[in-house]
């Protein structure tokens, strides 16, 4: 473990010493997380696992993605694909092609949500995503590296408008906490603490304490000293269950 802390530091280092590297300090800092949660084996993986009684299966690159997921209902065997080429969904096989655009939407919004989440830190650095350094922090008595993460309008979703912070460790690069304010369904904010962590195939993945402030207008940069103060009640568990990797075939 202390082998890889002291490349991951290095590798940081390298990065702050390169002159005509044109990337941000917030971008180099995420770079160094996401090799440290697995790196490019997230672009030759699909991973699947079962989130709230829902089966995912999960790929995504810089290029291409593809993000599916089966569940029964009261119409049959329900199977959503959300991909480069749009929206899907087939219910006992047969495609649906009645749903409005509202729905296409919401469904695709609901997919998208759980692998953003699922896949965290990957993603971050992509094109659509703004990073701002606020600085180091301290939670526990562990040294932090605040970044805030915000979203062009262009290419950042439906919901693009929702903001960020996210914190990793100085010395290991662990994104032990998130907070990030939402405006669906009336809209709130949100801190998450790490509750358990796995890797598998050299992939780490997090479950998490979903915490909320008592007033949904909580300003997003306060949560870190409500969450010291004892202030945010929990919400529910983020845990995924029965995660599986498969390497993406080789052309």
């Amino acid at each position: 473990m202390k082998t890889l802390v002291l490349s991951l530091v290095l590798v940081f280092l390298s990065f702050l010493g390169v002159s005509c590297d044109s990337r941000s300090d917030a971008e180099k800092i995420i770079d160094v997380a996401i090799t440290a949660y697995g790196g490019d084996l997230y672009e030759k993986t699909v991973i699947a696992f079962d989130f709230r009684g829902i089966h995912y299966a999960i790929f995504k690159s810089q290029t291409s993605f593809e993000y599916r997921r089966e569940f029964p209902d009261s119409t049959g065997q329900v199977v959503d694909v959300l991909n480069n080429a749009g929206f899907t969904r087939k219910v006992n096989g047969v495609l649906v092609d009645t749903l409005t655009e509202e729905r296409i939407g919401a469904f695709s919004q609901s997919v998208n949500s759980v692998a953003y989440f699922a896949f965290l830190p990957y993603g971050l650095n992509d094109a659509a995503a703004i990073k701002t350094y606020l600085g180091q922090t301290s939670i526990k008595g562990k040294k932090y590296h605040l970044i805030k993460v915000t979203f062009q309008a262009e290419g950042g979703g439906e919901h693009f408008e929702d903001e960020f912070l996210y914190w990793f460790g100085l010395d290991d690069y662990r994104m032990d906490y998130i907070a990030y304010s939402y405006n669906t369904d009336g809209g709130g904010v949100r801190m998450r603490e790490v509750r358990a962590a796995q890797e598998i195939w050299g992939i780490r993945f997090q479950d998490y304490n979903n915490l909320k402030a008592v007033n949904k207008e909580t300003p997003l940069d306060s949560m870190q000293v409500l969450y010291e103060s004892g202030a945010l009640g929990k919400l529910s568990e983020i845990n995924l269950e029965n995660i599986k990797t498969s390497p993406i075939p080789e052309n």
